[in-house]
């Protein structure tokens, strides 16, 4: 890598790089703190990483396709990361779907109860997949990480980089729409202890 591959704009930089894939690190170590940062906010610390390195993957993979009339990358890199975001919490929603309708393993219930239970919980999931989808994607993320993975708010604050309080009135929100949508069962009944 010589001075002139790190002066070039982004455009000239992919563009060579077709020829010569090692100076796609040039825009890795131009971008990739600023993706990074991003994704920790989307979500969290800990999946920020493994999106990280699939974004530059992919974008890499598509460097071909990048449209060269624009000098600067980090739009193509934003687009990418919002969209493996995206999937990211589709797969989430469906996860909590599925943890719903399999419900909490089996008590001494017979076999006509837990078919009843089951049926429900598979209704519930179709109404609580409504419900996430129509939260913001603030309201999601928290919710998602108190009701699904048990943080607590501070830990919620953290992996979001936003206060404890903005975390509590997301959390609020959150609870209030679900609510609405899912009538008398409560999401976030078993999580009330949090904070």
């Amino acid at each position: 890598m010589t001075r002139e591959d790190t002066e070039d704009d982004d455009a000239s930089v992919i563009t060579r790089s077709r020829r010569e894939p090692g100076l796609f690190a040039v825009i890795f170590d131009r971008h990739a703190r600023h993706i990074h940062r991003y994704l920790v906010r989307r979500l969290g610390p800990a999946a920020a990483d493994d999106v990280l390195a699939d974004t530059f993957l992919i974008a890499f993979a598509k460097r071909a396709k990048f449209d060269v009339a624009r000098p600067d990358a980090r739009p193509w890199l934003y687009g990418i990361a919002t969209n493996l975001v995206s999937r990211q919490r589709r797969a989430e929603v469906r996860e909590l779907k599925l943890r719903l309708a399999v419900g909490p393993p089996p008590a001494e219930a017979g076999h006509d109860e837990h078919v009843a239970d089951r049926v429900s919980a598979q209704a519930l999931g179709e109404r609580l997949d409504r419900a996430l989808a129509a939260l913001r994607p603030g309201e999601r993320d928290v919710l998602l990480l108190v009701a699904a993975e048990g943080l607590g708010y501070a830990e919620v604050a953290e992996a979001l980089a936003i206060p404890v309080g903005t975390v509590k009135s997301r959390l609020s929100r959150a609870r209030h729409r679900v609510r609405a949508e899912l009538g008398a069962f409560d999401l976030v009944k078993e999580t009330s202890d949090h904070g």
